[in-house]
């Protein structure tokens, strides 16, 4: 019986996992405009190296709070491993900055190559493995009606979710959302690792995307998009900007875009007839 049928019909799996998270601010001395010195909260940034039994794959600068989350996210995002049944354990060491992920049966399920190792730092990805547009075009999230004050609801509710950007500043936030609210908040020093945590929150939990909202304080590009597809979820909403790629691919996946959202305004790039101004 395949992995995904036994999840349905017994006791959702889960691979052993530690809480390895660090504390996401640090106290720092600095001097103000005025020669006073002041002891200010600064967003921590760390490397973790992801390695698949035994093989690195990728080094992630991150805040550190949800690292085995973060691990998960990024593995299923990238398509390298498509069932959470796959893997036996998530192990992250931060003497070593390093997270190690063990599947069941090694090298069974893992789309890896040797020579995949990327470096990523802040909030720009910059790299996309060949294999995560491998079906994309075939996993078209359904179409979700979504009313104005629907937007405007979450948007105003979510400022009372970045305590680490009121406290430090420097980081992005992504949301999963559904129309009653807030199910999942990350912050992290990049968007995309928040958006890779909330990938793996859902994973473990069995969350399904089709009817959900995301959320993010950042732009849209290409590769948010991408992400957004691959998870099922329909609708994107940003505080920010869209890209012109950002905005061909939501247009080929017919995902709703809605971007530079301040107050009570904006703008609908994608998926207007899908918006119901009450």
């Amino acid at each position: 019986m395949p992995y995904a049928e036994k999840s349905m019909k017994e006791t959702p799996y889960y691979p052993k996992m530690g809480n390895a998270g660090l504390s996401p601010t640090h106290a720092v001395r600095a001097v103000d405009a005025n020669g006073e010195p002041r002891q200010v909260d600064i967003a921590g940034e760390f490397p973790m190296t992801i390695y698949v039994n035994g093989q690195e794959i990728v080094t992630l600068m991150t805040l550190g709070t949800h690292p085995e989350d973060l691990a998960l996210g990024y593995l299923r995002n990238q398509r390298l491993i498509t069932d959470i049944e796959e893997i036996e354990s998530v192990e992250v060491d931060w003497d070593t900055e390093s997270a190690h992920i063990k599947t069941r049966q090694e090298g069974d399920g893992f789309r890896g190559k040797p020579d995949h190792r990327i470096i990523t730092t802040g909030c720009g990805q910059g790299t996309l493995f060949s294999c995560t547009l491998d079906g994309l075009y075939d996993r078209k999230p359904v179409h979700k009606t979504v009313h104005k004050s629907t937007v405007q609801r979450l948007v105003k509710s979510l400022t009372g979710y970045n305590k680490i950007y009121r406290a430090a500043g420097s980081v992005h936030g992504c949301a999963l959302c559904t129309d009653d609210g807030v199910d999942i908040f990350i912050e992290d020093v990049g968007r995309h690792n928040a958006l890779d945590t909330i990938a793996g929150q859902m994973w473990l939990t069995r969350i399904q995307g089709k009817d959900k909202i995301l959320y993010t304080t950042g732009r849209l590009t290409s590769e948010i998009v991408i992400k957004a597809a691959l998870m099922e979820i329909p609708v994107l909403i940003s505080r920010s900007g869209i890209t012109h790629m950002g905005l061909e691919l939501a247009r080929d996946l017919d995902i709703t875009m809605i971007a530079r959202v301040k107050r009570n305004n904006f703008l609908v790039f994608n998926g207007y007839d899908r918006v119901v101004l009450d």
